[in-house]
């Protein structure tokens, strides 16, 4: 089979006046010499995390962020209270966040236990946000809660995939 193949590059090589091209590059991942032709064995470069993967979405194909800062906050705050699931926001957060929160959660509700108190819903307003973009498509704020008892801020990094805003990075402080 490879003498056929080599047979035939040459035999194209010669009707075309030029001796076979050698391989280029990254885009040629092995080379056979067989009766004077070079033969290219190339391997697709195929990432399917270039096709299927979360896709980068410029800032200007998507919404104000303002109001997603503001209640993906509140809902953060609701979640560590224990007064709200955490899968109600799984679609806005990627998964290292999920966990992330996941793991506050748990051990929130066993802080909770150990004081012998019951999940309430808190009583909180937002005060200050202060955003910024370091780059398109990335806006990172901060989110001033106010509750009865202190005051907390939630650091959030938004970034724009798939033409919608995910949460890739979310801490209260």
């Amino acid at each position: 089979m490879a003498a056929a193949i080599a047979a035939a590059v040459q035999e194209q090589a010669q009707q075309h006046g030029r001796a076979p091209e050698p391989a280029r590059g990254a885009a040629a991942d092995a080379e056979q010499a067989v009766g004077g032709a070079t033969l290219r064995a190339i391997r697709g470069r195929f990432d399917e995390e270039d096709f299927f993967g979360h896709q980068p979405t410029p800032t200007s194909e998507l919404p104000d962020p303002g109001p997603l800062l503001e209640n993906l906050t509140r809902c953060v705050v609701e979640i560590l209270a224990g007064a709200r699931e955490l899968d109600q926001i799984a679609r806005w957060v990627s998964d290292d966040v999920y966990r992330h929160l996941l793991t506050r959660v748990a051990l929130s509700a066993r802080a909770r236990e150990a004081r012998g108190q019951k999940a309430t819903r808190p009583s909180i307003s937002i005060g200050s946000r202060l955003q910024c973009e370091p780059r398109d498509g990335v806006v990172e704020a901060t989110v001033v809660v106010r509750g009865r008892s202190r005051a907390r801020a939630v650091a959030i990094r938004l970034e724009g995939l798939d033409r919608r805003w995910r949460a890739t990075a979310i801490h209260v402080l």
